[in-house]
């Protein structure tokens, strides 16, 4: 059995002019990238004859899934990048982007009362969807999803017995290919 993992395609939204930012500044941001549209490419699909595919049900992933893949797709909030959430009760607080990234990813490493969703939650829904997933009879499937949830997928095909690349960050409209 193949599963494919690619993240969406790039999305079409400049990251913030100002170099410092406040949480609200940030949280405008997030909400603007989640529904901006996506520069369209190419996939290398690996000549694999992909049976079903499955994506995130935010637009960058969905729109990613419905250009590369012909067949029926399953969309699921399942399959959503790890939301991150302001952390500090002083509003005034800016930092530049990358400081917001690190530190709220810290918190949501770390379990901090901030996050709406703990690591264990997100190791619950991606359990679930990989549960459906190995249920189908070792149908070779596609996954289009975020760059962060796609590391946490990885460990959990990893512990099912898959054999696939490292990810760092992965790159766009690229497919990393697992197998068992």
């Amino acid at each position: 059995m193949k599963i494919g993992l690619v993240r969406h395609f790039k999305v079409k939204k400049d990251f913030p002019k100002k170099f410092l930012l406040t949480q609200q500044e940030l949280s405008q941001w997030i909400q603007e990238y989640d529904v901006a549209d996506i520069e369209e490419g190419e996939v290398d699909l690996g000549n694999i004859a992909w049976k079903r595919c499955f994506t995130s049900d935010l637009p960058r992933a969905e729109k990613t899934a419905r250009k590369i893949y012909q067949g029926p797709i399953t969309v699921t909030k399942a399959l959503r990048e790890i939301p991150i959430c302001p952390l500090f009760r002083n509003q005034e607080v800016k930092l530049p982007l990358w400081a917001w990234g690190l530190i709220m990813r810290g918190a949501w490493l770390c379990n901090h009362r901030s996050q709406i969703e703990v690591k264990q939650d997100v190791q619950r829904r991606l359990t679930d969807v990989i549960d459906e997933i190995m249920s189908r009879n070792g149908e070779d499937t596609l996954i289009v999803s975020h760059g962060i949830l796609m590391v946490s997928i990885r460990q959990e095909l990893l512990k099912r017995g898959f054999k696939g690349p490292r990810l760092g960050t992965p790159a766009n409209g690229r497919m990393y290919v697992f197998e068992k």
